[in-house]
């Protein structure tokens, strides 16, 4: 059985979103807002919690990732794939979970990803630091799945 497991740190995720607290926060509590900035830092955190990471993994069956601490989740049946390869991301594209004009990309941080051609046509892209790692992890699983 293939498996494979790795966890990439959301780098732009978390200097953007720390970046982004005192920004926002100070403002709101020197204008006397206090419960809002509060409300403000929570959400900030929130974000910080949910998308510090993605871990992508295959086993026997799926390819499945997750975001931060695990409430965003998404699995793959391999038996539904068809094809991976390495691909490059445009940068507009951003990051976290967004419908892009390639279907859906989940991602951290980087430009590089793993396009997903699913046997139902659609598309999707996760992101990675090691592209070329996953994809060559995953074509073995879809193969040995077959």
């Amino acid at each position: 059985m293939i498996t494979y497991r790795h966890t990439q740190f959301g780098t732009v995720n978390v200097v953007i979103t720390v970046s982004i607290m005192p920004l926002v926060f100070l403002p709101a509590w020197l204008a006397g807002a206090a419960p809002i900035a509060w409300l403000i830092l929570v959400f900030l955190l929130g974000v910080l919690i949910l998308f510090y990471n993605l871990t992508v993994t295959i086993d026997g069956q799926d390819l499945r990732i997750h975001f931060g601490i695990g409430l965003i989740r998404k699995r793959f049946p391999l038996d539904q794939i068809d094809s991976c390869q390495p691909v490059r991301n445009s940068w507009i594209y951003g990051w976290g979970i967004r419908l892009t004009p390639r279907g859906w990309l989940y991602n951290v941080s980087g430009l590089e990803a793993v396009e997903l051609q699913m046997k139902n046509g659609k598309t999707c892209r996760i992101g990675t630091d090691e592209p070329a790692v996953l994809a060559a992890v995953l074509r073995r699983a879809l193969d040995a799945s077959k």
